[in-house]
Order: structure tokens, then C-alpha cells, then sequence
């Protein structure tokens, strides 16, 4: 669902640009394919901060073209869209997940901080206040 496919561009200039569908706003940069590619997924919480700044729903991703390369978000990070997407649905802002949580404004300013590390379970509380459950699966590489 949250599984964003990226592609390469390059041309007279040195490097390789990387771009995704789903995420206009996303732009990013390598020294190659390889370079490029590992720099994906800072580029992608990067961009989702960004519509976090802008009270925007983060997008579910598309399938991928055959051209396009996938890049596999962390459960964090997914954990956290899901937790993002849900405030939105119900006009919350974060003022009221603090009453909810009875925490400190600064806990879920980095709930809902894709460039900051949370730990899983207190994803886990802010989703159960909200009537969700975090479920986790995993599946063949």
C-alpha cells in the first residue's frame, strides 16, 4: 500500500534524478542507479514530511511500471502514514492527539515526524486511541 515506485532519469549531466508518481513533490539525486536508489527513502519520508507541513493526506502508492524500481517503506514509517492519514480523516490535529495520549506536545510532534525514529509500540497507543490496530505481517522477500 505503501510501497513507492521510483524511477531514474538522466541526461547530459553527470548522475541520475529520481522521481515517483505518487509523490510529485519528491525529487532526488544520485551519482548512479545504485547511489540513487539508496538515497530513495530519505527522499520519500522527506517528501512526507512535507505533506505533513501542509495538512495533506499522504497518497497510497500504484502499482509499479516495469520501468520503475520499488522502494519498501519501514513498518515505522508506514505505521506512522496510517497514523497521519487517520488524524486527517477525522480533522483532528495533533493538539488533539496530545489530549488523547495525556503527553507532552513534543512526543507527537514526532509521532507524526517521518525524519525522526519512534518506537513502535507508542505508534501502537496513538493508533489505539484512534480505534486502530497495528498488524504486522511478513512475507517472502
Amino acid at each position: 500500500m505503501y510501497d513507492y515506485a521510483i524511477r531514474f532519469e538522466t541526461d547530459d549531466t553527470p548522475g541520475v534524478a529520481v522521481f515517483c508518481r505518487d509523490l510529485p513533490e519528491l525529487n532526488s539525486y544520485g551519482d548512479n542507479q545504485e547511489h540513487a536508489l539508496s538515497e530513495a527513502l530519505d527522499a520519500i519520508e522527506t517528501t512526507l514530511s512535507l505533506y505533513v507541513d501542509q495538512r495533506r493526506v499522504i497518497p497510497a502508492a500504484t502499482a509499479a511500471e516495469p520501468s520503475e524500481h520499488v522502494v519498501r517503506l519501514p513498518a515505522v514509517t508506514v505505521a506512522k502514514i496510517h497514523l497521519w492519514n487517520t488524524m486527517l480523516e477525522r480533522g483532528m490535529r495533533k493538539a488533539d492527539l496530545v489530549r488523547l495520549l495525556n503527553v507532552k506536545p513534543m512526543q507527537v510532534d514526532r509521532l507524526v515526524d517521518f525524519l525522526h525514529g519512534s518506537k513502535i509500540d507508542q505508534l501502537e497507543a496513538a493508533l489505539s486511541v484512534l480505534g486502530k490496530r497495528l498488524a504486522i505481517s511478513v512475507e517472502a522477500a
